[in-house]
């Protein structure tokens, strides 16, 4: 537990000395939020409507930018062949590359949801569903992501290949997280849509 609780460490340090993974899906996902109403119009309504979709798919679209910087260092520097050899089983590196991936990358973004949300006007019980949804669905985000950023580590542009393996993967994530918050705002029952996405984080 100890060596896996210090590679979480490592690679955390390591993303926030950097700074580019931390700043760059938490810009895009911002900038995604905040040009999309200028292009649907001010219309409160639709703004309240779309909502949940458009932060779900700015957050899916940010958390993929930054999938192919889990494995890319480690593997630049030599230091993920010392890894995959050493005491920790390989299951127990993946995990930890992608929880300090999750922690990094995409925590900030769920952090931020809330505030963007109200800019869409969206519903109070629409928000909670959305920070909820984010948090159970995340993760299964940087899980899969991981499989595609282990197949394309070492290849020239691979972030174009990267997209096209996980982009198909991540559509039910999407759709069971956008149908609970759209179930929140109807006052109907959320629990089965957020044990879908529960399902798949441990699946």
């Amino acid at each position: 537990m100890s060596r896996f609780l210090t590679l979480i460490r490592r690679d955390m340090l390591l993303a926030y000395r950097q700074g580019s993974a931390i700043t760059l899906s938490l810009s895009f996902f911002v900038i995604v939020v905040v040009l999309f109403p200028l292009g649907v119009g001010p219309e409160l309504n639709i703004l309240a409507r779309i909502g949940p979709g458009v932060l779900w798919v700015g957050a899916l679209l940010a958390c993929l930018l930054t999938l192919d910087r889990i494995f890319q260092a480690d593997f630049e520097d030599g230091s993920l062949d010392l890894l995959v050899i050493g005491p920790l089983p390989l299951e127990a590196l993946v995990l930890a590359k992608v929880t300090a991936h999750w922690i990094t990358s995409v925590l900030p973004l769920i952090i931020v949801a809330p505030i963007l949300a109200l800019t869409l006007n969206m519903q109070t019980e629409g928000i909670w569903a959305l920070t909820v949804t984010l948090l159970i669905g995340t993760p299964t985000l940087s899980l899969i992501g991981s499989v595609g950023a282990a197949l394309t580590v070492g290849m020239r542009r691979g972030g174009v290949l990267l997209s096209l393996l996980i982009l198909p993967l991540y559509i039910p994530i999407l759709i069971f997280g956008v149908a609970a918050v759209d179930a929140a705002v109807a006052a109907l029952p959320v629990m089965p849509h957020l044990l879908l996405l529960a399902g798949l984080s441990l699946g």
